[in-house]
């Protein structure tokens, strides 16, 4: 099944994990992913655990879908094969410290010299401008500086994490979204771009609330907890066999909210009686809003809010993998690693009706496609085999 990328060639050079996702967006999509790894490399360095079937299962999930070229990038064949394969893709993807690709010679003017149609993107810290561009950076250094870990977290507790890696996968979504835009633009123009994208430009981006409100109050937003900072009730809750989630309660359905929770004598407390109130007098209003919903089921009270507010259950990982609108969209795909066996990954959530986008196979082998790749550079079968007893090409992992 072709997907709306289909045709499309990316020539990758990333590694960890916010470059990585960005083209595993674009693989998924139906883009040829021709991923380069070093011949140094082996399936222990590929990426953190855990292990499933001898695999990493944090490398496997990201770079699905990509075919694996191993190779000496100092060799001076190598480079010369890059430059080669440069002829032959739309797209190249490196997230490497600003600098590191131009002393290879395998920088964007270096790239454009051979085909000006190329489209270059870079995922790095902090962007090839200004005066952070050489400083290293990963997933907990953006969330710091970007804000978000100062707005994580309960008043008065340390600052928190978010649960999952958003600086780095920010990073990777807008790398896509840049990738796609200056596709689009090429269509008309002919002409390829470079692709600068900062991850800590990409938090500010979703900080956009909390700067807008620090804008035009000059109040710095904290952390707010399990809490909405603008809205009232807007949170989790505990139920008596876990916690859901409320929203949407707003001044007209307050009273009926009330009552279906048992705590009529609310509505006629002013503490509680506009939305804005509401939230000034959070701390008193929280505790009895958390006995009242530890008196029902979690099923419970989805059946008893659903018509007047917005409500879910807070949800483990397992039961997210085990829901039945996740399984009926087809979020969770099982795909084959080539160790043996299977792992189940997080699908493309991009549903297109026509070409539609999915996560169609597993990570590769090391240099399971190097031979495939070097043909595609315009060598023949015995100067790839030089090469590979040469080891500057590696097709196939140590055993």
């Amino acid at each position: 099944m072709n997907g709306p990328l289909t045709g499309i060639k990316v020539l990758d050079f990333t590694w960890a994990l916010a470059g990585p996702y960005g083209v595993m967006i674009l693989a998924d999509l139906g883009a040829e992913v021709w991923k380069i790894e070093t011949t140094s490399q082996n399936e222990t360095r590929r990426g953190m655990g855990p292990y499933v079937h001898g695999v990493s299962s944090y490398f496997f999930s990201v770079n699905r879908g990509k075919k694996s070229l191993m190779l000496d990038l100092k060799a001076l064949e190598a480079k010369d094969a890059i430059y080669e394969l440069v002829k032959q893709v739309d797209v190249v993807t490196e997230n490497f410290s600003p600098g590191t690709m131009e002393r290879l010679g395998f920088g964007y003017e270096d790239f454009r010299a051979i085909n000006p149609a190329i489209v270059y993107a870079s995922t790095s810290g902090f962007g090839h401008t200004g005066p952070y561009r050489e400083r290293g950076a990963v997933d907990a250094i953006v969330q710091g500086m970007g804000g978000v870990m100062s707005m994580t977290g309960h008043d008065g507790g340390p600052p928190a994490r978010a649960g999952y890696s958003i600086g780095d996968m920010a990073g990777g979504m807008y790398t896509a979204i840049g990738i796609l835009s200056a596709l689009v633009e090429r269509s008309v123009s002919g002409l390829g771009q470079h692709v600068d994208i900062g991850m800590l430009d990409c938090q500010v981006a979703l900080m956009e609330n909390a700067v807008v409100r620090y804008t035009s109050t000059g109040e710095v937003p904290g952390p707010v907890g399990l809490r909405h900072p603008l809205s009232t009730p807007h949170q989790a809750f505990p139920a008596s066999d876990g916690w859901v989630v409320v929203a949407n309660v707003k001044d007209h359905n307050w009273t009926l909210f009330c009552a279906t929770i048992g705590c009529d004598e609310l509505v006629s407390d002013e503490r509680f009686a506009t939305n804005a109130s509401r939230t000034k007098h959070y701390a008193d209003l929280e505790p009895i809003l958390f006995a009242a919903f530890r008196r029902r089921t979690q099923a419970e009270w989805q059946e008893l809010l659903s018509e007047i507010c917005l409500i879910g259950p807070l949800n483990t990982v397992d039961k997210v993998v085990a829901d039945a609108q996740v399984a009926a969209r087809g979020m969770i795909v099982e795909l084959p690693a080539w160790t043996g066996g299977t792992l189940r990954v997080a699908n493309t959530p991009v549903k297109l009706s026509r070409t539609p986008g999915s996560a169609r196979a597993g990570a590769a082998k090391p240099g399971e496609h190097s031979i495939e790749i070097m043909r595609a550079a315009g060598l023949d079968d015995a100067q790839i085999a030089a090469l590979v007893e040469r080891g500057i090409v590696r097709a196939s992992p140590a055993e």
